[in-house]
């Protein structure tokens, strides 16, 4: 199933927000899939989660505000929590996605390589009256 955007309703569901502004989050979820698509393109299937992720953060804090009192009460974000951006774990998360990144294994043996035992070695195929000198280890 290839990847389908989300909706404004599903980044209104994510955020848990009763009203949300369409135009808005439209504009954000379309911005945050071109974002998304400087990684992977294209987009796998799971990649909504990313994309929702992306646009809420710049939902809810649009000006990076970091720290904001209204009357008694103030409220601290952690740095760079708002705007539109990739965190390092959306990057990894949009690379597994797509089934890249994470372990591998490269098989060195050539595909020529010959299976059979090298050792030990069949003392009677090598020793043609001489080949094999005493003190070598050999009788």
């Amino acid at each position: 199933m290839p990847f389908v955007p989300p909706t404004a309703e599903q980044l209104g569901l994510y955020l848990g927000l009763d009203e949300i502004q369409g135009d808005r989050a439209d504009l954000l979820i379309t911005s945050a899939v071109g974002l998304c698509q400087t990684v992977v393109k294209p987009l796998p299937e799971g990649a909504e989660a990313v994309v929702l992720s992306v646009a809420g953060r710049a939902y809810v804090n649009p000006q990076q505000v970091s720290y904001e009192t209204i009357g008694p009460m103030s409220v601290q974000r952690p740095s760079g929590s708002g705007g539109l951006y990739l965190t390092k774990n959306d990057k990894a998360a949009l690379k597994s996605l797509a089934g890249r990144g994470g372990a591998f294994t490269v098989d060195p043996t050539p595909v020529t390589a010959d299976p059979s035992p090298t050792w030990p070695i069949d003392l009677d195929a090598y020793d043609d009256g001489g080949y094999l000198e005493p003190g070598w280890g050999y009788p």
